[in-house]
């Protein structure tokens, strides 16, 4: 599978797929190839021209098969300070399917500032290696208070460890609704701030809980896509 976000008006490969077409995989002209834009299309394409800095295509067939999923699902999460649990993160669930991910700039985050272009690219792999037809939207940092201030349709999901702020926590699988757009919240290792939280509530953020065991911020993460993603299917 290969990845061409602009297929529609460029009929050749990226320069790193064109590599990995010609050199790893030795493909000559004539051949077939799968591809997708990152939007939702496959494409059956033949290869008109091959070569280690350049490969062209023509369009054989255009496909846009059912989503596997209902409802548009965002996590946002505060990066953690190992980029390589991040990545983890971004691969696996991808894997699962979910539509966004955004990083969230927390009063306790340990990482404050995160390069996206790597993130992008394991999104890219991700996409490929699991033949999905949609590549997960990805956000720059963003700060708490702006995210939470800013409007959006469905429902809006705070996973936190407080037991006194916004009642009872039910967990998330027991009230997420099928076919709605979601965004869940993943704090950082030592969890959002009380004021923080607080803040979610007033603009219309649900506590949630995860289960009772103690998780690491990419886990919570990858736990609530999974559960978003298996109550949408």
């Amino acid at each position: 599978m290969f990845y061409v976000p602009d297929i529609e008006t460029h009929l050749e490969l990226p320069a790193e797929e064109a590599g990995h077409c010609a050199r790893v995989l030795r493909m000559t002209e004539g051949e077939h190839i799968q591809i997708t834009d990152g939007r939702g299309n496959f494409y059956e394409a033949e290869l008109t021209l091959v070569s280690p800095k350049r490969c062209l295509f023509r369009i054989l067939s255009k496909e846009t098969p059912e989503p596997q999923w209902t409802g548009h699902l965002h996590i946002a999460m505060a990066p953690t300070k190992n980029m390589d649990r991040v990545e983890w993160f971004a691969e696996k669930a991808t894997e699962i399917g979910f539509n966004e991910l955004s990083f969230l700039n927390c009063r306790f985050s340990e990482r404050k500032v995160i390069k996206t272009e790597r993130v992008d690219k394991i999104l890219v792999s991700a996409v490929k290696q699991s033949l999905k037809p949609t590549k997960p939207i990805l956000n720059e940092m963003t700060d708490f208070a702006r995210f939470v201030k800013q409007e959006r349709p469905g429902q809006k999901f705070i996973a936190h460890c407080y037991d006194d702020l916004g009642g009872e926590k039910p967990l998330l699988k027991h009230v997420v609704k099928l076919g709605e757009d979601a965004v869940v919240m993943i704090g950082p290792e030592g969890d959002f701030s009380r004021e923080e939280v607080q803040l979610a509530i007033e603009h219309g953020f649900v506590p949630i809980s995860l289960g009772r065991s103690r998780l690491r911020t990419e886990t919570a993460a990858l736990v609530a896509c999974h559960i978003l993603n298996l109550a949408n299917s």
